[in-house]
């Protein structure tokens, strides 16, 4: 999955010298301003690790069942500590149903920014590819993740396209 790989290089890209999950760190250790997690380093090493060799893992279908295990656990971490407070939805709209009590602000402080970039900005550039959007970064996209994991754990890699398939194929009687 994609998104396991972009997570996973947001927190370290062993591929960029200059990477460090130092900010992780401090975030999930931090009870001020961050998550107030125990043992923050530790956490923070296992949630880039499965995320990284969790993509690779679902990329090849190797090992599906068992990779999707602590995956799984890591949106159920994700889903409470960083997006349980925010509500439901990922992105502020108040058409869809479980909008948050601040929806509304929100979506009126984005028209406000729309309307600041339509006069000083060059709006028509900025949204050429897409809309601008309110995140709201509740716990809907990690419910959906983990919705996904857990069909890849009950289905596996599914035919032909995974090596858990030939591997099954190769060495059952």
């Amino acid at each position: 999955m994609p998104v396991f790989w972009v997570a996973s290089n947001n927190k370290l890209n062993p591929f960029d010298s200059d990477s460090s999950l130092d900010s992780v760190i401090q975030w999930f250790g931090n009870a001020e301003w961050g998550l107030g997690l125990p043992f923050p380093t530790l956490m923070a090493y296992m949630a880039w690790g499965t995320e990284y060799f969790g993509a690779i893992l679902l990329a090849l279908g190797l090992a599906t069942r068992w990779i999707s295990i602590p995956l799984m656990f890591t949106m159920i971490v994700a889903a409470v500590t960083v997006h349980w407070q925010n509500g439901w939805q990922a992105v502020h709209d108040l058409s869809s149903p479980y909008a948050s009590a601040n929806a509304g602000e929100a979506i009126e402080r984005l028209s406000r920014a729309k309307d600041i970039l339509k006069e000083h900005g060059n709006y028509d550039w900025l949204t050429e590819y897409g809309n601008l959007i309110a995140s709201n970064n509740g716990i809907e996209w990690a419910a959906t993740y983990f919705l996904i994991l857990l069909a890849l754990f009950v289905t596996g890699g599914g035919k032909f396209v995974s090596v858990d398939y030939w591997l099954a194929k190769k060495f059952r009687p």
